[in-house]
């Protein structure tokens, strides 16, 4: 414990990093500012200088085209049409199953319009008929609802006009 400074993990054998040459060559230069560089002076060129090449001829640019080497093959049937022929029937017979239900409804509206008397008067809300104002909506839970919601959709109906009704009458009270 009497050498505090020294480092117990250091291989004693191993020799100082910083005596490397180019370690060594690197903080010699750095006594020089950036004022003193001088990037053509010959101390600063590397230890190898690059190897000169010729200089290049000069000659035409040429466009990089290769010349046509006859007419394009004939067109083949290759493997991956019978995919795309798969996925086009598909979409038509999407398409057809389509104009099919729009045909359908076409005739339903045809057959709605061209009856001798609307069946679906408005009748909600209920009013009496003396009264001058009518009912604004047309309201049947066993048309509009479908069957496995008609109970839950009735219930809320219920509730949400007792509701009302209690409001209505706690307004009045105060």
């Amino acid at each position: 414990m009497a050498d505090f400074d020294s480092n117990p993990f250091a291989d004693p054998q191993e020799s100082n990093p910083f005596q490397d040459q180019s370690v060594q060559q690197a903080t010699s230069n750095s006594h020089r500012g950036l004022e003193e560089y001088n990037p053509f002076e010959d101390s600063n060129k590397q230890s190898q200088p690059y190897r000169q090449t010729a200089p290049p001829t000069k000659s035409e640019p040429q466009p990089a085209v290769l010349p046509p080497t006859g007419p394009p093959p004939a067109y083949t049937q290759s493997a991956a049409q019978p995919a795309v022929q798969a996925g086009h029937e598909d979409l038509i017979r999407r398409q057809e199953e389509l104009e099919r239900k729009a045909a359908e409804l076409q005739r339903r509206e045809q057959q709605i319009n061209n009856a001798q008397y609307n069946t679906r008067q408005n009748n909600w809300p209920p009013l009496p008929s003396w009264l001058h104002i009518q009912p604004c909506f047309y309201q049947d839970f066993s048309v509009d609802i479908p069957l496995d919601f008609q109970r839950t959709v009735k219930t809320g109906y219920y509730l949400w006009m007792c509701k009302l009704h209690l409001m209505c009458k706690t307004f009045n009270m105060v």
